[in-house]
């Protein structure tokens, strides 16, 4: 399948600030998104990354701080100067029109001619496979055939930015999975820079090319998921990101040593000081000589077995690919190795780097 070549679609955001009354939704955005990219803004409920998105449409104006599209100043631009097309949540379809009807208004309320609006509804409605259901009301459809509906009439517009938000939340589990594969198949048939809202950190990780991870009104790190996942800036996203997330277990670093309640770990030309250790659950095994700990719970999760374990007051999870059951509250051990682990300073919540950890491939 051949892209359209990439002509126009850049985003940058700059100092982006907007209050509500004494509250202030965003602190300061600074975001560069390229032509033609995969973009995604996670984070939790309340955490910016809706109102960003809509700053972006032109919903709301920020009180401070600008954004251009290709070079041109559009902070304060209404909605229908930008060329954008956004898809909601609740996909916003009128009951009483066809899917054809639907697909095809937006081109009608920009007068375009009949024939063509004949022709690009049909092509929109191709691309996202319901071109046999166009005579249709929505009330006749599934979720998922209405979310393509609202996908449609998006991509019949031919804008240059596509602004998802939270498109998939009101579908159900597997039909959120089959519906992320259409997603980025979408964006690679019709190579529009295309902006993702969501909460849901696997639906960021499996479908963006990059993205920003929000928090507060603020981002807190930028970057591939591979690395954000693997080597996240701070505290909070490495307790964000990941299923389950990073477990974070406080320790002290002394003479190349990390010490822990029961346990030490060579860590050759780590800082000196109290830290914050993060390893990820499929990191960590049991083993005879190891941190100490008590089986809480076990989970079966079918191809794998999610053990939580109390480590002197801290919840430990390890997800291991098979284990013969355990009784809740045995005793066990937990080791891991200093190649797999990230350092955090427990007071400005940053990753900590040293040499030997920044040799590792």
């Amino acid at each position: 399948m051949t892209t359209r070549a990439i002509t126009q679609g850049e985003v940058i955001l700059e100092g982006i600030v907007k209050n509500y009354g004494t509250f202030r939704a965003l602190k300061g955005i600074d975001l560069r998104i390229a032509p033609g990219e995969f973009f995604a803004l996670l984070g939790p409920s309340g955490s910016g990354k809706s109102t960003t998105l809509r700053v972006i449409a032109g919903l709301e104006v920020p009180d401070a701080g600008r954004m251009l599209v290709d070079g041109t100043e559009m902070t304060f631009a209404p909605p229908g100067e930008r060329n954008v097309a956004m898809v909601f949540q609740n996909y916003a379809l009128y009951p009483h029109m066809t899917l054809e009807q639907n697909i095809g208004f937006p081109l009608k309320m920009d007068g375009v001619p009949k024939a063509e609006i004949a022709a690009r509804v049909q092509d929109a409605a191709r691309k996202v496979r319901i071109d046999h259901l166009l005579a249709r009301r929505p009330g006749q459809l599934s979720g998922g055939q209405q979310q393509r509906t609202a996908l449609a009439r998006a991509i019949v517009r031919e804008p240059r930015l596509f602004l998802l938000d939270e498109p998939l939340s009101n579908l159900d589990a597997q039909l959120r999975l089959e519906t992320r594969i259409e997603l980025k198949r979408l964006h690679a048939s019709l190579g529009v820079t295309t902006i993702y809202v969501t909460h849901d950190q696997e639906e960021a990780m499996t479908i963006a090319d990059r993205m920003a991870v929000f928090r507060d009104g603020e981002i807190m790190q930028i970057g591939a998921p591979a690395e954000v996942f693997g080597r996240p800036d701070t505290l909070d996203v490495a307790a964000f990101i990941g299923s389950p997330p990073m477990n974070l277990i406080p320790a002290r670093i002394e003479g190349g040593e990390a010490h822990f309640p029961g346990w030490r770990l060579a860590l050759p030309g780590a800082p000196a000081g109290d830290v914050v250790v993060g390893v990820r659950p499929g990191r960590i095994r049991l083993a005879d000589d190891g941190l100490p700990g008590k089986l809480l719970l076990s989970e079966n999760l079918g191809e794998a077995m999610l053990l939580n374990v109390d480590v002197d007051g801290t919840l430990v999870k390890l997800r291991l690919p098979d284990v013969s059951p355990i009784a809740e509250g045995t005793a066990v051990r937990l080791a891991f190795d200093g190649s797999d682990i990230l350092l955090f300073d427990p007071e400005t919540r940053r990753r900590l780097d040293w040499p030997e950890m920044e040799s590792r491939p």
